[in-house]
């Protein structure tokens, strides 16, 4: 709280003047807009010449690239596959259980659309590869 409210309001305690007193029983419950802790230090609070950056290690970054573009060419090459083989499209499980859904994935521009997602993803890990720079 502001000292010069404070030593106000002792002071008028002390005459008997009881409206400026309850006013300040009213305001002595609420918590200080300043901490004493920020307030001794000053110097805390201004900035140290700019925000602090992290670099991150050269060899890092290789390794999250490489492991990125790996992991979308086995993705891409995964999809690309699977709606031309026997035994993850036409023998599915989930295929044979839903007939309707059997119908629909037998029809050959949507294995087509697959097999272009799975073209995309590789494509993607290809200019990933490609167009990456250090920093």
């Amino acid at each position: 709280m502001n000292r010069r409210f404070l030593v106000h309001a002792q002071a008028c305690k002390l005459s008997g003047d009881e409206g400026a007193a309850d006013v300040s029983k009213g305001m002595s419950q609420q918590p200080e807009s300043t901490s004493s802790s920020l307030a001794a230090s000053p110097a805390r609070l201004e900035p140290t010449g700019g925000p602090v950056t992290q670099r991150i290690p050269r060899w890092l970054v290789r390794i999250e690239l490489f492991l990125r573009v790996m992991l979308r060419i086995y993705i891409g090459l995964a999809v690309c596959y699977a709606p031309w083989s026997r035994i993850f499209w036409d023998q599915n499980p989930l295929f044979a259980q839903f007939p309707t859904l059997s119908i629909f994935t037998d029809n050959g521009a949507v294995r087509g659309i697959v097999s272009g997602l799975g073209l995309l993803n590789l494509w993607i890990a290809f200019q990933d590869a490609v167009r990456h720079r250090d920093e």
